[in-house]
């Protein structure tokens, strides 16, 4: 469970249900509980992978220091052959019993977060762009799953996740700075680290997420009370961002990151409870 990071894996599987209940009319009893269990799969097997590549790395900081694979609990053989069956099932599901589309989403979201996000990470702070592709696939990976095709509310709801990830990963960063420092890594978008130019980023694209926020509402795919509840979020997500703008303290970062995770969940659900009760009304109006 520590390998496939089990609250990650469920917090990312989230983002993918409450867009195929976005997306789907009818279905099978059966069918949510399979895209979660392949989401699960594919999103625990990219962490798996992740941890293996930097097994040495993890070592070297506090918050990593106890996964199983640098406490020797794991081998590298038993957890590469772990992470790849588990890759491979999930990625299986969601092609046989969702559609083709979603298994090669699934994959693509895979191989660009190990391939390409993971060992860029030491490289470049522009890494956090990259991964920010892979981490917003997961929403619109749920609307194939129920409608078959991307489409223009496929790239929407990847859209929002994908903005949302910059304040949510960039403010992680800037309360682990010294930490991530510690295994080579300069994760914050300013090479001086905590600084206002830093925060400037966090605050533009926390910004960001109030106009897209509104880009649902005007493709007609929610009401007018969930665009209420989407915009106060958003204003609520970037007071935070104001403030750490401002005073560029630790405690203002942590109070971000936390307004992360309050802001991805109330949008998504705010969405998928409106479709579910409110959208045919709406389109009648």
């Amino acid at each position: 469970m520590q390998l496939l990071k089990l609250r990650l894996s469920w917090l990312v599987v989230f983002s993918a249900l409450t867009s195929f209940f976005m997306g789907t009319r009818s279905f099978e009893w059966y069918t949510p509980l399979l895209l979660i269990l392949g989401g699960f799969l594919v999103t625990g097997a990219s962490n798996a992978f992740n941890q293996i590549i930097e097994r040495d790395l993890d070592k070297l900081m506090s918050r990593t220091e106890n996964r199983p694979m640098p406490q020797g609990r794991l081998s590298h053989t038993e957890a590469l052959i772990f992470s790849a069956i588990t890759g491979a099932l999930g990625i299986w599901l969601l092609w046989e019993f969702m559609n083709p589309l979603s298994g090669i989403l699934g994959l693509i979201a895979l191989l660009s977060y190990v391939v390409i996000y993971t060992p860029l990470k030491r490289v470049t702070p522009f890494a956090v762009f990259v991964g920010a592709f892979p981490g917003a696939i997961p929403p619109m990976l749920g609307w194939v799953a129920a409608t078959g095709e991307i489409g223009i509310q496929g790239l929407i709801l990847f859209a929002v996740q994908f903005i949302w990830q910059f304040p949510h990963f960039w403010s992680l960063a800037w309360v682990m700075h010294d930490d991530y420092k510690k295994a080579g890594f300069d994760m914050l978008p300013a090479a001086d680290g905590r600084s206002k130019t830093s925060a400037l980023q966090v605050l533009i694209y926390t910004a960001g997420l109030v106009p897209i926020g509104l880009l649902p509402f005007m493709f007609r795919m929610i009401s007018p009370i969930a665009v209420v509840i989407i915009t106060l979020s958003g204003v609520f997500f970037l007071i935070r961002a104001i403030h750490l703008h401002r005073t560029l303290e630790i405690s203002d970062a942590r109070k971000v990151m936390f307004g992360s995770f309050i802001y991805l969940p109330v949008v998504q659900l705010a969405m998928m409870f409106d479709n579910l009760y409110l959208l045919e009304k709406w389109l009648q109006w």
